[in-house]
């Protein structure tokens, strides 16, 4: 009884201990076109996860400041990933075309963009209850931003009323680090 009782212990630490070592890029989301896409193909790039929304108060101001944050960090191993969401005022109400049409036609966002999600509560995608435990901070609102390192560890987040002045010189010293890491590695 007690070698069972130990043996049964030792399975749960080693299953604690493997899944401690999951990161962000260990998961898998559905893109916006319905194709399933691992997120591992951002590793080794600096990513700011943001869910989005259509018909938010946030949603011009935001989107414009992440596509320029694509467009100005982009070919430097940076990626912004959106992931619509309609929990938070019903404010991301249309289909996942109609949310690609919308963002591409009236912000020319040219960043990865993924299914309508669940990012709170027992039904959240996985991503988002991964970010929501490694950072301490769960999404209150539509725009909630997380940033995620090369390594796949989240390292900050913030709610949707920081202006992303305040979050841009973060992206920027991860990405300049990331720079200066290939450059010595050549």
């Amino acid at each position: 009884m007690v070698a069972a009782a130990a043996a049964a212990w030792l399975l749960l630490w080693a299953a604690a201990c493997v899944q401690s070592e999951q990161d962000f890029y260990d998961f898998k989301a559905v893109n916006i076109r319905g194709k399933l896409v691992s997120l591992e193909k951002y590793r080794g790039s600096v990513s700011l996860v943001v869910n989005v929304a259509s018909e938010c108060g946030f949603t011009d101001q935001n989107y414009r400041a992440l596509q320029q944050l694509q467009r100005d960090l982009g070919p430097y191993h940076f990626n912004v990933l959106a992931f619509p969401c309609n929990q938070f005022g019903q404010q991301e109400p249309d289909t996942n075309r109609e949310i690609e049409n919308f963002a591409r036609h009236t912000y020319s966002v040219s960043f990865p963009m993924f299914s309508k999600t669940a990012v709170t509560g027992s039904g959240a995608h996985p991503v988002f209850k991964y970010l929501t435990q490694t950072s301490g901070k769960e999404p209150t609102w539509n725009f909630w931003k997380y940033l995620v390192a090369p390594d796949g560890k989240v390292v900050g987040a913030w709610d949707p009323t920081v202006p992303m002045q305040e979050i841009k010189p973060r992206i920027t010293e991860l990405v300049a680090k990331l720079i200066l890491q290939r450059r010595e590695e050549l």
